[in-house]
This record gives structure tokens, C-alpha cells and sequence, in this order.
């Protein structure tokens, strides 16, 4: 089921260093929310803040509230790994576990929370995330084939269907098409707007034309000079934000005239 996400003055650091500062936003369920900005401004430091994955880094932390289904995420009471299982992650390379099949790719995560599954129901669930990847017709004779020899476009939408075999109710996306070739990131971006109609997806992009096409709102993060947090300008609904941005920095930004 996806999920609504209220962000509330929220920083993050780094040790004493504030990377990010005081973002507020509403995250809507079935729906894409793209983060856009010049690099290092902090969009994938609050990506990974969403799902409890930034505090991994030593020293790393964050003040303020991550509220999903009424729960603050960050509550004292909260298994950060519960977070990480409601909130799933695709990062920016594909990264199949190398030794592992394509079905095991797949089930890892099944296995990894301890559940214990029949054959069947694992061979179904199995199938019904490779089908939600896009990807079952292609490797449905391969699938004992090592997951790392696929290409990388299918590399990345096998990590998507790792990602949703766990049944999350959040997709987390750090630039995933970044390291793909244009007819593979037009098969992920297809697959975006599939997954949109169960989950809620926050994407990081580079890319505008990609920001545009697949998401329905847009934040804009930007930082006032080196060494500054990142914060975000506006979030608006993506045409509004491309068409009519109410900052001259972000129409500075989409332009092209910096970043």
C-alpha cells in the first residue's frame, strides 16, 4: 500500500556539519515526487534520511520528524530496519548481488527478513516482482543465470524487482537511470509510471527532461554557496515547476544558466 510521508523541519548532518536544513514537505502516496538541484545540495542525503539509511555513516543524524501512517520514523520506539523494509532503495548503479542467480537476486530480501516461504510461494512471489520489474519475459528461461550478467538495464530493473518483493509501501530512487543507456532508461521510466499506482516513489534526477516526464511533483534543492546546507527552493506540482516556478532560481536552474 503506498504511503503518505509528512517531512517537518527536518536537518540532517554530518557530525557538527549541517548538510541539509529545515525541509518540510508532504510526499503523496501513488505519485512521484522528483528531487532536482545541482550536486551537492543534499538531495540524496535527504533521500536516504527517508528511510533511516543516512545514520548508517558515522556521525550522521538527523533533527526533526519523518511522520509515515501517524508514526514518527525516527521515534525512539522504531526499528530503523522495519523502516528500511516499508521504505525500499534503488541506488544510482545496478548492484545485483554478483554471486547470486537471478531468482536468488530476487528472493534475497524474502530471506534476509526470515521468512520462511514454501517452494511455491516463493517461485510465485518470485515472478509476480520480475513481472512488476518489466522484466519477466526476458530472463523466465535464464533464471538460475548469474544476475550480473544481464545488461545494465536490466541489472537496475532487477534491483527494482529486488526492491518489491519485500512489498514496501515506498520506492526510493537515487538517480537509477544515471548509469544506463538511452533505450534502458526509457524502459525503467516506463516501469516508474507502472509503479506509481501502488507505491509512493521519491526519485533523485540530474536529468530535467526525465524530472518532466516521469514525476508529478517536483522539489527544487539548491545551497546558497560551498560549505552552505542544502534547502529546498519549492515544491510544486512538476508542470507548474517547469512551466512557472515562483523562484528565479529555479527557473535559473531548469534553464540551464547554472548546475
Amino acid at each position: 500500500m503506498a504511503k503518505l510521508i509528512d517531512v517537518s523541519d527536518l536537518n540532517i548532518y554530518y557530525g557538527d556539519f549541517l548538510a541539509v536544513e529545515d525541509v518540510t514537505m508532504t510526499i503523496e502516496p501513488r505519485a512521484v515526487t522528483a528531487l532536482i538541484g545541482p550536486s551537492g545540495c543534499g538531495k540524496s542525503t535527504f533521500l536516504r534520511s527517508l528511510n533511516r539509511m543516512h545514520e548508517v555513516i558515522p556521525g550522521a543524524r538527523v533533527e526533526g520528524k519523518v511522520v509515515m501512517d501517524g508514526q514518527d520514523l525516527y521515534g525512539s520506539d522504531i526499528d530503523p530496519v522495519t523502516v528500511r523494509r516499508q521504505i525500499g532503495m534503488v541506488f544510482q548503479r545496478p548492484n545485483p548481488f554478483p554471486t547470486m542467480s537471478i531468482y536468488e537476486n530476487v528472493a534475497a530480501g524474502i530471506k534476509l527478513n526470515a521468512k520462511r516461504m514454501k517452494k511455491s510461494d516463493l517461485d510465485e512471489l518470485v515472478e509476480r516482482s520480475l513481472r512488476g520489474a518489466n522484466l519477466w519475459n526476458e530472463v523466465k528461461d535464464r533464471l538460475n543465470r548469474p544476475g550480473a550478467g544481464l545488461s545494465g538495464g536490466q541489472q537496475q530493473r532487477l534491483c527494482i524487482a529486488r526492491a518489491i518483493a519485500i512489498q514496501p509501501d515506498v520506492l526510493l530512487m537515487d538517480e537509477p537511470c544515471s548509469a544506463l543507456d538511452p533505450i534502458s532508461t526509457l524502459a525503467v521510466e516506463d516501469l516508474i509510471e507502472q509503479l506509481k499506482l501502488e507505491y509512493t516513489i521519491v526519485i533523485v534526477t540530474h536529468n530535467m527532461q526525465q524530472a518532466a516526464r516521469v514525476s508529478d511533483k517536483t522539489a527544487f534543492f539548491n545551497l546558497a554557496a560551498v560549505g552552505k546546507p542544502g534547502k529546498v527552493v519549492e515544491i510544486d506540482d512538476t508542470a507548474t515547476i517547469f512551466s512557472n516556478p515562483s523562484q528565479k532560481a529555479t527557473e535559473d536552474y531548469i534553464s540551464g544558466r547554472f548546475g
